[in-house]
């Protein structure tokens, strides 16, 4: 495994000596603009490893993506072969069907100190929750971003991840389309976690249990989103959203397309820049 390789993966070619915030944030934006966060596997009848030389392979090599285990995994990887002081961290996402968190911790998620500061580095979670920049760890505190607004709040040793939820304009509206479109000002619940470390191997049970768990949503559905500079693609079963942010104030402008079976593979490859090597079954 090459930290030069995983740079041309990302297309970074910027200096990378110091292990400060700037840097960070640079690799951070070109990682997730170029490394899908996809489920594709479960859907091709590839197995997931939760191992770095495979999650490596698959994203950097085979110019794949991967879920939150694979895709932050990588990056902790590299964020550490560069220096930084990082860590790992487990999170129990919120469903909104049920009302509330998972039981279960169900997201890895990176905490990165610089200088005495805790930020919250997190490539993983894809779709319009998708942060662009590391988050401070402060409790409380708008962070405001090209996706929205983004904030934790601290309650006895727990973290609550949210996002103030922006309205969607769609031109061409179909009744399925977007049922929870918010009034301004709603808040999106996206995840809780504490600042205890964790190590992947606590991550390959779920590992296991994600791939053949019938009732959740990764093995519904199959899900590929990647950030671009202005907003973000997603490819879920055969419908093709395409967001731009802040369309107009506090806004985005949402497209929808339904795709045949071919076009589907042809989009993976020109929009997502993905070749898969066995048949996907949408």
């Amino acid at each position: 495994m090459n930290i030069q390789e995983y740079f041309g993966r990302i297309s970074y070619n910027k200096p990378h000596k110091d292990a400060d915030l700037q840097t960070l944030t640079a690799i951070f934006q070109h990682h997730i603009q170029s490394i899908p966060f996809e489920n594709l596997s479960m859907h091709c009848g590839e197995a997931i490893e939760l191992d770095l030389q495979s999650t490596y392979n698959k994203i950097v090599r085979k110019k794949r993506g991967g879920w939150c285990l694979e895709i932050n995994h990588l990056l902790f990887w590299a964020l550490q072969e560069l220096g930084y002081d990082v860590c790992i961290l487990g999170a129990h996402s919120y469903d909104p069907a049920e009302k509330g968190y998972t039981a279960e911790m169900n997201h890895i998620l990176l905490k990165v100190v610089i200088q005495g500061d805790s930020y919250v580095v997190d490539a993983g979670f894809g779709g319009a929750y998708q942060t662009w920049q590391p988050l401070m760890l402060i409790s409380g505190k708008d962070q405001p971003q090209g996706p929205g607004i983004f904030r934790f709040r601290e309650d006895d040793g727990t973290w609550y991840f949210e996002k103030v939820k922006r309205k969607h304009y769609i031109p061409e509206p179909r009744d399925a389309d977007f049922p929870d479109t918010p009034e301004l000002g709603n808040i999106r619940k996206i995840y809780r976690f504490t600042l205890e470390p964790r190590h992947i191997d606590d991550f390959q049970e779920l590992n296991a249990y994600l791939q053949v768990s019938p009732d959740n949503i990764l093995r519904k559905k199959s899900i590929c989103t990647l950030q671009t500079s202005n907003g973000l693609l997603a490819l879920v079963g055969w419908t093709l959203t395409e967001m731009k942010y802040s369309y107009m104030e506090d806004m985005d402008l949402v497209n929808i397309t339904t795709l045949t079976d071919e076009e589907v593979e042809k989009t993976l490859k020109d929009k997502f820049n993905i070749i898969l090597e066995n048949k996907l079954v949408p």
